[in-house]
């Protein structure tokens, strides 16, 4: 029993001080991120924005690669194993990216082709004013009447 764990200690050294080590690790990429949030508020140079939205997703990209290698006790793993979560994860994101950029493009080609399903938000409304007279009643809802075609 004592050369099982002897050989587990060996394999991966002090469990405690791997801890604290991947402990320190995230805290410390949590706060730079935090800081590189606060600190892009007050940037007015896209550019800028978006070099620093750029640093903020790789150290999101590194915290998750901490968190699965540690906590999901993959760092330890072989490579095979690894390869089945990793490769249907990037399968995953990819399906991801394609649909959403599918949908953005059908939308933008149904906006542009048929006028019909322009977009509310783009539409500008104007008030409307009580109208007191009969006429211009009839002809605000002889205006309107091919509007509403579908």
């Amino acid at each position: 029993m004592s050369q099982t764990q002897d050989t587990h200690a060996e394999h991966h050294g002090d469990p405690i001080a791997e801890i604290k080590k991947v402990t320190i690790i995230l805290s410390v990429l949590t706060i730079v991120e935090l800081i590189l949030g606060y600190w892009m508020i007050g940037i007015a140079n896209p550019a800028m924005r978006l070099a620093v939205k750029g640093a903020i997703i790789i150290l999101m990209m590194s915290k998750a690669f901490y968190i699965v290698a540690y906590f999901m006790h993959l760092k330890h793993e072989v490579k095979n194993l690894i390869m089945t979560i990793v490769v249907p994860l990037l399968l995953f994101v990819w399906f991801i990216i394609a649909f959403l950029t599918d949908g953005n493009s059908y939308k933008n080609l149904r906006n542009t082709y048929d006028p019909y399903y322009k977009e509310q938000s783009t539409i500008k409304v104007e008030k409307k004013a009580e109208e007191h007279h009969q006429g211009a009643t009839e002809q605000h809802k002889a205006t309107e009447a091919p509007a509403e075609k579908h």
